[in-house]
């Protein structure tokens, strides 16, 4: 954090004092459709931080949720252009490797960001990430969302993979199953049962198939989502006249929807990854690597685990787009 502010301050310093003789060029690809809440928080960011490096910048979106082929498209497409600097999402181990390499040695700057390569550096040619720890995120969830478990009885836990295969939606998972797994150890004379259960990433799909899951399970105790779509999941379960806290539902990201969820009672636990942070900073770190030669650096852009009492003071900024 203190490289982080040093890093800051000479920017501010620099943004103060001689500019740039050209405005940089800067785009960010990523795996997601602009449909996506949690990305034009990303996108707040980015385009604040380019307004006060007055650079030349396009986020571009898939047109399809989660289209690896979509994004890689995309990047090579703004490769073509010859960009300063080249931010994008690291969704798959494979699909990009060859790209990023080219854009590495063509001097690109290239960074990682919200998703990297499950190998970090050794896995891919970027040369940063800045973004959540998605394992340990993910343990944090369950470990928050085991506070809110009933006393006594059996545990019946579902772990939704929001996009089967693709780094981040596994690693989360991985996280909170990796905590129930150790709950279970600790707790032998309890029934607990972990399903992992391929949900996807359009709302109106994870709710049907999260609601008939709960359907036809209804002893469920716990529904975890590795993105914000169980939003969706709560709005089924209201709908149906399930009361609040029956099933036990958390996730990631803070977006209007969840916030209201949280209000009604039926979220209980969510993490934040600070999606304003993953879009700003990392503008910040091309400007500084552009015009004084520092390299890249990672940043953990946080797991702030976010409770019902915490959603008040999270509106206002939420409406902004900030959060």
């Amino acid at each position: 954090m203190k490289k982080l502010l040093k890093a800051t301050a000479l920017a501010t310093a620099l943004l103060g004092g001689a500019a740039v003789a050209e405005p940089m060029n800067i785009v960010f690809t990523h795996h997601s459709s602009a449909s996506n809440p949690f990305w034009q928080a990303v996108k707040k960011g980015f385009d604040d931080a380019c307004e006060k490096i007055e650079a030349n910048c396009q986020m571009i979106f898939t047109q399809t949720e989660g289209a690896i082929d979509q994004q890689a498209a995309n990047m090579m497409a703004a490769l073509a252009r010859n960009p300063d600097a080249l931010l994008t999402s690291i969704v798959d181990n494979n699909a990009f490797d060859e790209i990023l390499q080219g854009a590495v040695d063509n001097g690109v700057i290239t960074m990682a960001v919200n998703v990297d390569d499950t190998e970090g550096a050794a896995g891919n040619a970027r040369q940063a990430f800045i973004g959540q720890g998605f394992v340990p995120a993910g343990y944090s969830l369950g470990k928050a969302m085991s506070e809110f478990f009933p006393a006594e009885g059996p545990i019946k836990a579902v772990v939704g993979i929001s996009a089967p295969g693709q780094n981040w939606s596994e690693q989360r998972g991985a996280g909170v199953m990796q905590f129930l797994e150790e709950f279970k150890e600790a707790n032998p004379d309890r029934e607990v049962e972990i399903v992992r259960l391929d949900t996807g990433t359009d709302g109106a799909v994870v709710a049907e198939r999260v609601g008939a899951y709960i359907n036809a399970n209804p002893d469920t105790t716990a529904y975890f989502d590795t993105g914000l779509w169980h939003a969706y999941v709560a709005q089924v379960l209201a709908d149906r006249g399930i009361e609040p806290g029956k099933v036990l539902m958390g996730g990631f990201d803070i977006v209007a929807e969840v916030l209201q969820q949280m209000e009604a009672g039926y979220i209980q636990v969510q993490v934040d990854q600070q999606p304003y942070m993953q879009g700003f900073i990392p503008v910040m770190q091309a400007y500084l690597a552009h015009t004084v030669k520092l390299s890249p650096s990672d940043v953990d852009t946080g797991q702030g685990i976010v409770r019902a009492e915490d959603v008040p003071a999270l509106w206002d900024l939420a409406k902004q787009g900030l959060r």
